[in-house]
């Protein structure tokens, strides 16, 4: 199987005014992706996500040209079955020779940022076509699964503290164990992220699991605040306190307080995670498929949350393709426990592919089943959403 194209669309489709909410990242009217697409001289065909943004809403075109000028030239022709060659090939660049023979890195210069989204999304399509040209669902290809269920939490959160109760209780209802509420600078001031956080638990059974999520906006000092103002609220963990840029302050953070800090998602490789395992900052990671170096990179970070007895939490928040990528690591993987599940508008979720994602009445998730992801594009709504 050698590897005949490789195609790269930035897909926008508009969010139903309904099903609008607003953060940090302002009012989020659009839902973007990078839909990366390899066939193969055979005919078939993987598809993966590649991130310009961990937000979804942003311009993926530089994304596209990395993908479909820089990438795919270096690509055609490689035998589509020997993934761990191709990624070195992309991160090692002219010298990937010198990095096969000797057994360590000589990485280009764009060694971080889009080059790696861009892998990301090619390597998740290059597990998919291994999985449906073996017949076997990729978890199968990682090791096989560590259990045959996994619970979901809801991943979503923005309402004020007059709300928020009430937004978090829809989400229990449909069978959510845990949820995940936004706080940070979208909140004005840490006293209200505070006071919504409060309202939150007081309107949820001791037993629900709520995570807080700061997006990276606060300062240190803002941070700390926050955990001394929620300690006994029993957060499961506390989700980028600080900007990603600052290492010392997140370690400064989680040595202040009992509550676990989470991070994970803004970072590119298993370098960048060993770095944060190092400086003592995280107690959970959490690799996001579509950015870290796709499948192939998510399990070698999954092997420092087993190495460092660490809880691995992959971030799933993009479309369906990085959805069931970070889900078939989590499945592979005895450090993870929960699986995000995005209860914000996302098209990308849902009418991207022709398969149905859901979890069941006790909000659980099944371990993957069919071949490769199990997803299929709409290229109905490729088609009319392509930039």
């Amino acid at each position: 199987m050698k590897i005949a194209n490789i195609e790269a669309y930035w897909l926008r489709c508009p969010i139903p005014k309904e099903k609008q909410h607003r953060s940090d990242y302002g009012l989020l009217t659009n839902f973007d992706m990078t839909l990366v697409v390899v066939t193969t001289d055979t005919g078939l065909q993987g598809f993966g996500e590649a991130k310009a943004a961990v937000g979804s809403s942003g311009s993926c075109a530089s994304i596209v040209s990395c993908v479909e000028n820089e990438l795919k030239p270096a690509l055609i022709g490689q035998d589509a079955s020997q993934i761990n060659r191709i990624w070195e090939i992309v991160y090692n660049g002219t010298r990937d020779h010198y990095a096969l023979s000797r057994g360590r890195k000589f990485p280009i210069l764009g060694r971080r940022g889009l080059t790696i989204s861009a892998l990301s999304g090619i390597d998740t399509a290059l597990w998919d076509i291994k999985g449906k040209a073996l017949g076997v669902p990729v978890v199968e290809l990682l090791g096989g699964s560590c259990r045959d269920k996994m619970p979901a939490y809801a991943s979503g959160g923005w309402a004020g503290a007059d709300a928020i109760g009430e937004q978090l209780k829809g989400y229990t209802e449909k069978g959510f164990s845990g949820v995940k509420m936004r706080v940070g600078v979208m909140d004005e001031t840490v006293a209200e992220s505070i006071k919504r956080v409060r309202a939150a638990r007081e309107a949820l059974p001791d037993h629900i699991k709520l995570m807080t999520d700061a997006h990276g906006t606060f300062s240190v000092p803002e941070a700390k605040q926050f955990c001394s103002g929620v300690e006994d609220c029993n957060l499961y963990w506390f989700e980028e306190p600080i900007s990603p840029d600052n290492r010392i302050g997140t370690a400064e953070v989680r040595a202040s307080t009992h509550i676990p800090i989470a991070a994970g998602e803004s970072e590119y490789t298993a370098f960048d995670v060993r770095d944060l395992i190092s400086e003592k900052a995280i107690d959970v990671i959490q690799p996001d498929c579509a950015i870290i170096g796709g499948i192939t990179e998510a399990m070698r970070v999954s092997q420092l949350a087993h190495t460092y007895q660490l809880e691995l939490a992959p971030h799933c928040w993009g479309s369906a393709f990085s959805f069931m990528a970070g889900l078939s690591v989590a499945f592979a993987s005895p450090s993870a426990n929960v699986i995000e599940f995005s209860l914000g508008g996302n098209p990308m979720m849902y009418e991207l592919v022709k398969e149905k994602i859901s979890v069941d009445e006790k909000g659980m998730l099944s371990q993957p089943t069919l071949p490769g992801l199990g997803l299929t594009p709409n290229w109905d709504f490729v088609k009319e959403f392509k930039q």
